[in-house]
């Protein structure tokens, strides 16, 4: 709902619009033929509802339903002072300071980690996360897939993600041969490769971008 107003949602609880739920149906289509051991996502609204739209297609596709698991790791990144107010305003004040008034232009002259680190600097109460607080959470997320002991090498797991982290993921762990100037499609599939006995940092592979 957020997306329609040009608002920041992160970690606030903004619910799915019909087009969010058609985005859902459509991604479930996309994923029907795939048996999937394992399934997760955040644990906003509009994370749940959209993967068990996707685990009901599956279901009826013909495939077994693995449990889904909500968990807080897998939220898009917190936006503090700044959850649900106008983008274009709070990415001025992030980066108007340091001579980058836009979202883009941060992300041009500093990179996507500077985003998270000037939004945190400019937050009055300094809740927003800072890039080195984000990666830890995010790779938390990635250790309670790496601890499910019934996963085998070669299983599938559906991990719902938000947009902000998506792109993130692909910035850290492939950040030539995509474009990446723009975010990924809502309702759009990326699949990785994923090492659970790697260090984070070198445990992801990209095998396909924002197919939609």
């Amino acid at each position: 709902m957020f997306n329609r107003y040009n608002r920041l949602q992160g970690w606030s609880n903004s619910p799915l619009t019909e087009s969010g739920r058609a985005d859902a149906r459509h991604a479930g289509s996309l994923l029907s033929g795939i048996d999937f051991a394992a399934a997760y996502c955040s644990d906003t609204t509009r994370a749940i509802e959209t993967a068990r739209t996707i685990l009901d297609i599956n279901e009826s596709a013909g495939h077994r339903r693995p449990a889904l698991v909500d968990d807080m790791h897998f939220r898009e990144q917190c936006y503090g002072y700044y959850e649900g107010q106008d983008m274009d305003m709070a990415w001025l004040a992030a980066g108007g300071p340091h001579g980058a008034p836009t979202y883009a232009a941060l992300v041009e002259r500093y990179g996507i980690g500077a985003t998270r680190d000037f939004l945190k600097e400019a937050d009055p109460f300094h809740d927003a996360e800072s890039d080195g607080e984000y990666w830890e959470r995010i790779a938390g997320g990635y250790r309670l897939i790496a601890d499910n002991a019934d996963l085998k090498d070669g299983d599938n797991v559906l991990q719902i993600s938000h947009g902000n982290t998506l792109l993130s993921l692909m910035q850290r762990f492939a950040p030539d041969g995509y474009d990446l100037t723009v975010r990924p499609l809502n309702g759009s599939v990326t699949q990785f490769d994923f090492d659970p006995t790697a260090d984070f940092g070198e445990a992801m592979r990209v095998v396909s971008y924002n197919r939609h």
